[in-house]
């Protein structure tokens, strides 16, 4: 068992009164939960040893709390995500090629065929089928269902 240093939290009458809606509000995140019993235990004057064995975490909740407040000491920080893999023009262009015909031999386009076809005719340098099928999602576009994806019918 780890032997943390003495932390000691004090929370203000109105960061108190927002754990409090935390926790009897409704449906929350699990580490909200668990960080805003952790704050409470550390407010109490529990030790930080004895507040990670009973909610299981560090002390990071509570020195978030010194550091910068009551937000950053419950929540998460926004993840930047991962870069596109395709930029607007190149995009742009991969769904010009589905809205054409298929290759000569090919009844309709499948996922597989124009991630092939992006890298052969060099839209792309390099491009998988997964990164295909999420701009196709994004654009509503099945062209493996259709044989021309440009049409639509009228009703």
């Amino acid at each position: 068992m780890r032997t943390y240093r003495r932390l000691r939290v004090q929370l203000k009458k109105r960061d108190c009164d927002e754990l409090d809606r935390v926790l009897n509000g409704g449906i929350q995140p699990v580490r909200v939960v668990l960080r805003s019993l952790a704050l409470f235990q550390l407010h109490a004057g529990k030790s930080v040893s004895e507040v990670a064995a009973h909610v299981h975490l560090t002390s990071k909740a509570g020195r978030r709390y010194q550091d910068a407040g009551l937000e950053r000491a419950l929540y998460d920080k926004q993840r930047p995500g991962a870069q596109s893999l395709l930029d607007t023009k190149q995009r742009q262009r991969i769904i010009a090629m589905v809205c054409s015909d298929p290759p000569e031999g090919r009844a309709r386009w499948t996922v597989r065929l124009i991630a092939e076809e992006a890298v052969k005719r060099k839209l792309a340098p390099k491009v998988v089928r997964e990164t295909i099928r999420i701009l196709l999602l994004s654009h509503e576009f099945k062209p493996w269902r259709e044989k021309n994806v440009v049409g639509t019918r009228a009703q």
